[in-house]
């Protein structure tokens, strides 16, 4: 027993657990930039913007819905909408008819869409090499299961919360 009153140590408890979350939000915050500015390297020389990339990305194996789009990525439908209006009116992408929701239609990816995406597959491949040599394999796979983890913490608590939906719409 430390000596301390039951209060005290909760206390202490509520600012380490307060300090942790600062700390998390930070890391993430400043790993999110670096990641952003890594991705816009990797996808500049193939004419694409990191936000076009992660659009195209993410209808890949299969048209989706704009609204699908932005709650896998976690960001609004209204940004997405631009990004996928951007792409249609640049030939990367194409919306098809939604047969499960006459006025969602969904969004695909062009060959010329699919053709740019590939052409940073040896950057990023490259990119990836080089990201577990630094980190190690194992490592890098326990801390995407650990920002998994924590991201998932995060979407409970917001659902706790009465945020309702744990990503913005």
């Amino acid at each position: 027993m430390s000596g301390e009153p039951p209060a005290a140590g909760a206390a202490e408890a509520e600012r380490e657990a307060g300090a942790l979350l600062s700390a998390a939000a930070l890391a993430s915050f400043r790993l999110n930039g670096r990641l952003l500015e890594l991705a816009e390297r990797l996808a500049r020389p193939a004419g694409l913007t990191a936000a076009w990339w992660q659009v195209l990305g993410a209808v890949l194996r299969e048209p989706a819905s704009v609204a699908g789009i932005a709650r896998a990525m976690g960001i609004t439908r209204q940004s997405v909408q631009r990004i996928a209006d951007l792409l249609v009116d640049k030939g990367l992408a194409e919306y098809r008819p939604n047969p499960a929701h006459s006025r969602a239609k969904l969004l695909a990816v062009t060959p010329e869409g699919l053709a740019a995406v590939r052409r940073i597959d040896p950057a990023h491949a490259e990119s990836a090499a080089r990201l577990a040599a630094e980190v190690g394999t194992e490592r890098l796979r326990a801390d995407v299961e650990s920002l998994e983890r924590l991201s998932a913490a995060v979407d409970a608590l917001l659902a706790r919360n009465g945020e309702g939906q744990p990503h913005p719409r």
